[in-house]
């Protein structure tokens, strides 16, 4: 993510046809390093995911000290029309950042707290007799009607509720009693989940996990950034300043910002290294189930967007494996054998990075 540092700028290949995304998902090809799109692709506005991050981060980071990689995994997604899954220990502010975070883009915001005896109802909404004399039938929505939702702890609720979230995570809509309803735009879902209490918790199938765009983890901060915590003014153990963060953002500012990720360039050396990394999580022994291709359709949004944020209007090879680990490792089944010898998801995206030939 943007933390890291920056990333060098890879020498053009020149006479490489360069792929350029339609406003209806498919593909345009011009050549040389200096291609221009072609006249049916909106021309985007040079530096608005950037903006949007740098204004973004002005608000987030009055309250939540040391989440910047959160913070532009959230834009990220938001960018590309992806959900994050957030995993980590309580305590460490991950509903009160997809909050502020929520609040500072200027968009609605829903918090659902998942428990076992939850029902699909209690999310997506259900049908009621409306009061008044004609008893008619209406739609009440659920809390999933929002441009924010945050599953807490999406894993202590059982299958059939889970389930709920994925009409809505890939087609932002939800059908109740037959009839569909269309989600706002944006539509994010940022789920929570402790890695380290799986008592009475209900692992997310596979199905689910591949909808997410990044799985970021969030561990405990540096010791500098706890003490800053701490120095932050608080009423009691609630933070000071909530009601002061201010909407930056707007829905078109964020439309504009996809329109410059999706104008993004992508050489075909690129799409081959994407490819490849994806088709390499398949064939490692430890790996019982590798990465789908829709796992590289998320690598390749997520890595036009991160190169947008670095300042460039096309994607290296670094932007790729910089996002390997969060994009795919969620997405990987291990062998049983490979889990007793604690061997990690992460570590078998390392070794597909290390064995992958990068191009240049």
């Amino acid at each position: 993510m943007t933390d890291l540092p920056e990333l060098p700028e890879l020498p053009e290949f020149p006479g490489t046809p360069t792929t350029v995304a339609q406003p209806d998902g498919t593909h345009a090809t011009a050549t040389g390093p200096g291609a221009v799109p072609p006249p049916s692709v909106p021309t985007p506005v040079v530096g608005v995911l950037q903006a949007l991050r740098n204004d973004l981060s002005a608000q987030v980071n009055r309250l939540v000290v040391g989440q910047q990689r959160t913070i532009d995994a959230l834009l990220v997604a938001a960018s590309v029309g992806g959900h994050v899954l957030l995993e980590g220990p309580p305590g460490v502010a991950k509903t009160l950042l997809a909050r502020i975070w929520a609040q500072a883009l200027g968009v609605t915001f829903r918090r659902v707290q998942f428990t076992p005896d939850m029902l699909p109802s209690d999310l997506t909404g259900t049908v009621a007799l409306r009061q008044g004399s004609d008893g008619a039938l209406v739609f009440r929505p659920g809390p999933i009607f929002a441009s924010v939702v945050l599953a807490d702890e999406i894993n202590r609720t059982p299958p059939k509720t889970q389930a709920a979230l994925l009409e809505a995570m890939q087609e932002q809509q939800v059908t109740v009693d037959g009839t569909s309803h269309q989600l706002p735009i944006p539509f994010l879902v940022v789920a929570t989940q402790n890695p380290i209490e799986y008592e009475g918790t209900y692992p997310l199938p596979e199905a689910q996990l591949d909808r997410f765009l990044m799985q970021i983890e969030i561990g405990y901060p540096e010791a500098d950034d706890e003490i800053a915590l701490l120095k932050l003014g608080h009423h009691g153990t609630s933070p000071l300043g909530l009601d002061d963060v201010r909407a930056v953002a707007s829905v078109e500012r964020l439309v504009a910002a996809r329109v410059e990720v999706d104008a993004t360039r992508v050489y075909d050396e690129v799409l081959g290294y994407i490819s490849a990394l994806v088709r390499a999580t398949r064939t490692l022994p430890s790996v019982l189930l590798g990465a789908s291709p829709r796992a590289g359709v998320h690598l390749l949004a997520a890595s036009k967007a991160v190169a947008r944020l670095n300042g460039r209007d096309f994607v290296t090879p670094d932007d790729v494996a910089a996002l390997a680990s969060p994009v795919l490792k969620h997405r990987l089944v291990l062998r049983s054998e490979a889990t007793l010898d604690r061997y990690r998801p992460a570590d078998a995206i390392a070794t597909v990075l290390a064995t992958v030939p990068v191009p240049r």
